[in-house]
């Protein structure tokens, strides 16, 4: 079937198989890779992406279900003179990450978090990234840069 999604502000249409997951849509068809698969059961948050505007896990929704919609996914963060979003400068200069494999999941729920709630504490930080798994920082770092960003 043909699904067609805004990705990053580029229309991509693609045809796919019916039970294609919106994360093998995004790295297998429109070829950004920036989006990780990381346990495929929904846990760790790896595959997070912007859906409409709303934080998702892309590995828990079938890219037909999604067909005409607006996704964001890491690569469309930066703008296009290679400036990084306020969330990716503060993650690099907080040293939020370590292997990197989780952050691009990360940086996804933490953008999310800071549009939903400016004034976040660092309770709120971490209630609020539950479902973003990470096995390097701790979180300290992480939780560092959000509230750096949610205080600036």
């Amino acid at each position: 079937m043909e699904v067609t999604l805004n990705i990053n502000g580029v229309e991509q249409s693609h045809d796919v198989e019916p039970r294609t997951l919106l994360v093998q849509f995004i790295r297998e068809s429109a070829g950004l890779t920036g989006t990780n698969i990381g346990c495929d059961t929904s846990s760790c948050g790896a595959c997070t992406v912007h859906l409409n505007g709303e934080s998702i896990k892309s590995c828990t929704v079938l890219a037909a279900q999604v067909d005409g919609m607006e996704v964001t996914t890491i690569e469309g963060l930066a703008q296009s003179d290679g400036t990084l979003h306020p969330m990716q400068q503060a993650f690099h200069e907080c040293h939020a990450l370590q292997c990197g494999y989780c952050t691009p999941g990360m940086v996804m729920a933490c953008v999310s978090l800071v549009e939903e709630n400016q004034t976040l504490t660092e309770d709120e930080v971490r209630e609020g990234l539950e479902g973003n798994l990470c096995r390097c920082t701790g979180y300290h770092n992480i939780v560092k840069a959000v509230l750096e960003v949610s205080e600036a």
